[in-house]
């Protein structure tokens, strides 16, 4: 007898069914893991972040602790420590809870698998049992012989070769899925401990950090106990901008008087040679200034390398919080001894030593100037031409830290609006 229609539909619909197991295990292994690597990417990236600038904080701290006079400074770095550290092991948790999450995925979605498997031998059984009353009983052979015809036995054999290929191949589909999220569990369970072990040893650090926190509190109390030498050191301070602040606008105006003057030569001069270079003079002038204002936020650091640690404006004094203070500018802390460099081609047209502010260079850029101050050693000289990207001069070991302005004409400019975004 040959086998029914009704059996061949029965082999079909089974095998598009295993089809489909196979593949919606396949795709929820592949889509999960994909969104699963791409959050773990961002959490992975934010951790490496917040690792460097604890690394940088430390340096500091080392730096700080060493040097008596650097209370304030310490005091706050502590806080800055305190708040990246518990950060940090906030996203190592966040990594820790999606590991988890990723884990008990995986494993759903293999004993989802496994019970397909046991549905699997049970459909299995009732095609056994269809081929059996198809006259496929124990021996493949003896159904063979039983055609009818030479069509009916290549019927018959094909019928035997598709059917034990399809399971065995599906059969395999299944065994190497299987697989392929046990080892995913496995790999997840590995990264898990790896976490855990991070988080452990974070969490010791935080116990490090609690015991800083305890030297920051008394920090405080000696602060809060000197308020007076605060004070008083503020008042210096103070001096020491409006010093910085008079000397910037008394060369600027200097500038802009003598900008005016070659503008009115330009157009009073009969020698044509002079004439030709005054005129050249000021086109110059308005070509930086015009090519500076279109690179607005996409200027260069005067540091390669650095962090904002005073900001533009008006703001709260860092320790004595009922005062106000200004900033003309930010002021970027960077490496011990980094160098300092042009943002943009430019002239120098002030080099002046100011107590506080170590020696200061202001460059013309046009109607622009930028000022770079607290350099400890000096490479230019007044009159030199600049080209951008041209060190200026270099930061102390101990202090470095760059005070960066922006100027067009008399008008401070924010500076964070003009170089580019960290």
């Amino acid at each position: 007898m040959s086998p029914s229609r009704y059996d061949l539909k029965y082999q079909v619909d089974i095998q598009d069914w295993i089809n489909t197991i196979c593949l919606v295990a396949i795709l929820l292994v592949v889509g999960f893991g994909s969104a699963q690597a791409q959050n773990r990417q961002e959490l992975e990236s934010k951790r490496k972040q917040l690792l460097r600038e604890i690394e940088e904080t430390t340096t500091r701290l080392s730096q700080t602790r060493k040097d008596k006079a650097a209370a304030l400074d310490r005091y706050f770095t502590l806080k800055k420590q305190i708040k990246n550290r518990q950060q940090l092991i906030i996203t190592l948790r966040a990594e820790l809870d999606f590991a988890e999450a990723s884990i008990q995925r995986a494993n759903e979605v293999v004993d989802a698998l496994e019970q397909d498997v046991v549905d699997l031998k049970q459909e299995y059984a009732n095609t056994l049992r269809s081929a059996y009353r198809s006259s496929i009983n124990k021996s493949s052979l003896a159904f063979l012989f039983a055609a009818e015809d030479f069509n009916d036995l290549f019927l018959r054999w094909q019928y035997i070769r598709q059917y034990n290929e399809y399971r065995q191949r599906q059969a395999r589909l299944i065994i190497e899925t299987q697989e392929m999220l046990i080892g995913k569990a496995e790999q997840l369970a590995e990264r898990k401990i790896e976490k855990e072990q991070l988080l452990i040893s974070q969490e010791e650090q935080q116990i490090i950090l609690n015991k800083e926190l305890a030297d920051k509190d008394q920090l405080l109390s000696k602060l809060k106990v000197s308020e007076s030498k605060l004070a008083a050191n503020l008042e210096d301070q103070q001096e020491a901008h409006a010093a910085l602040n008079a000397t910037i606008e008394r060369i600027i105006r200097e500038e802009m008087a003598e900008q005016r003057r070659a503008s009115r030569n330009a157009s009073s001069l009969t020698a044509s040679t002079e004439k030709e270079e005054a005129v050249k003079n000021v086109a110059t002038d308005r070509r930086l200034s015009v090519s500076f204002e279109n690179l607005k936020g996409a200027l260069p650091w005067p540091v390669k390398s650095g962090k904002i640690i005073k900001k533009y404006g008006r703001q709260p004094h860092p320790n004595i919080q009922t005062i106000q203070i200004t900033n003309n500018g930010i002021d970027i802390e960077s490496e011990a001894r980094a160098r300092v460099f042009a943002i943009y081609d430019g002239k120098v047209v002030g080099l002046r030593y100011i107590p506080g502010y170590q020696n200061t260079v202001i460059l013309q850029h046009g109607t622009y100037y930028s000022v770079y101050s607290n350099l400890e050693e000096v490479f230019v000289g007044r009159g030199d031409e600049v080209n951008a990207d041209q060190a200026l001069g270099r930061l102390s070991k101990d202090k470095p830290e760059v005070h960066f302005e922006v100027w067009k004409e008399k008008q401070r400019m924010n500076p964070t609006l003009w170089v580019k975004p960290l």
